[in-house]
């Protein structure tokens, strides 16, 4: 027995929310004294990839499904074919893997589902979230379902959400036989309460992000002080290729003076965004990336990780909708939600909206916190409870 538990994370995916949110989560267990390890996925690499590869070629003629993985393919060409483009990401890559290798307590390596299965007893409980693990790709791979987890070994979902409202038939017949097993279920969006209602009849409280668990303050700790970037800048971190957003920021930049900064081609390669910015950073890590919101003047994403850590900064920042609302792939829901819930909806924007007007909108940071404070109290008091039923001892304080 290690008497520890498990965290099961997206720890080594190069993205910022993920990398932040992983660590958010073994943050949380270190500060209140609650041993834990996070399940290094190396030696599982191999089965999960072909679980999912057989997912998406079930989806080849799916229209949306094609469109979703075309920025994949876009970035994959891009890379071939522009030697200084791949040589700026290998940098940034090489960023995120500093990160994963010196910030996470990982397990030995498991070189396979069995392997971890058997050894699962070993663990005091398994802990799965946040981000959206549970997207219909992921259900399929069946690793963040912890279904590779004996029913007798205590199980939570900790803001785990689905990404989207509506799951397709196949996913949505798993996700009924993998929910039930979860003993301690709790989600990230309202949305994803919903799904769980409508598909196995059980009411889960919506609790927030692990980012979320921290304050600015305490986010802090640990990270440089000094400005990554001189002088006064707009931060621009889009994962979407809509051109309206850019134009936005231009007259921004027209109307303020300041300089534009961006991090580029994170989800997929935009050729339109080479002459976009007047300075485009690449060796920024997740440390990197939250200095670079602390400090900027204004944000512009239509990131959920960024709009959360603008806020906890007290930034002032503009969030566009990444898909449009009847995209089947559309994972907007997680902004709706949160926006939604620190009562900010009229920082979502389309993008043709008039930036001097926009520009003038100020926004309630003390009930904005207010709020955050209440719903980080919420959620860790849904995991204290967990801790407590399953005999785990942890320090409140």
């Amino acid at each position: 027995m290690t008497n520890k538990i498990a965290l099961v994370t997206c720890y080594f995916q190069p993205n910022y929310g993920s990398q932040l949110q992983a660590f958010a989560t073994q943050k949380f267990f270190d500060d209140i004294h609650v041993p834990n390890e996070t399940i290094m996925i190396d030696g599982l690499k191999g089965e999960i990839n072909k679980a999912k590869y057989k997912y998406f070629l079930s989806k080849i003629f799916d229209a949306n499904t094609i469109k979703d993985k075309w920025a994949t393919v876009k970035k994959v060409i891009a890379k071939k074919s522009n030697h200084t483009y791949a040589l700026h990401l290998m940098e940034r890559y090489n960023m995120f893997d500093t990160f994963a290798q010196h910030e996470f307590h990982l397990s030995k390596r498991y070189a396979s589902f069995a392997e971890l299965s058997k050894a699962a007893h070993d663990y005091l409980m398994f802990v799965v979230g946040s981000d959206q693990l549970w997207l219909p790709s992921n259900i399929a791979a069946n690793y963040y379902t912890l279904n590779f987890v004996p029913r007798e070994v205590p199980k939570m979902a900790l803001a785990t959400s689905f990404g989207i409202s509506q799951l397709p038939s196949a996913q949505a017949k798993l996700a009924k036989e993998f929910l039930p097993r979860i003993d301690y279920c709790s989600v990230r969006e309202i949305s994803g309460q919903k799904l769980i209602k409508n598909l196995i009849g059980k009411d889960v409280p919506v609790v927030c992000d692990p980012t979320i668990l921290f304050t600015a303050e305490e986010w802090g700790e640990g990270i440089s002080k000094e400005r990554f970037i001189k002088e006064k800048y707009l931060l621009c971190y889009f994962l979407g290729n809509n051109p309206i957003q850019r134009e936005f920021v231009k007259k921004v930049k027209a109307l303020t003076g300041y300089k534009i900064v961006q991090l580029q081609h994170c989800d997929e390669f935009i050729a339109s965004d080479e002459n976009f910015p007047d300075e485009a950073p690449y060796n920024v890590g997740p440390k990197e990336f939250i200095r670079l919101i602390r400090d900027a003047e204004y944000v512009f994403t239509d990131s959920f990780h960024c709009t959360v850590f603008s806020m906890l900064h007290a930034k002032k920042f503009f969030t566009f909708r990444r898909y449009n609302n009847d995209s089947i792939v559309s994972t907007n829901g997680r902004i709706y939600s949160l926006l939604s819930l620190v009562g900010e909806e009229n920082r979502l924007l389309k993008g043709n909206e008039e930036p001097k007007d926009m520009l003038a909108m100020d926004i309630d940071y003390k009930k904005v916190h207010e709020k955050l404070a209440e719903l980080r109290q919420f959620t860790k008091n849904f995991v204290f409870d967990a801790l407590e039923k399953s005999g785990i001892k942890y320090d409140r304080d």
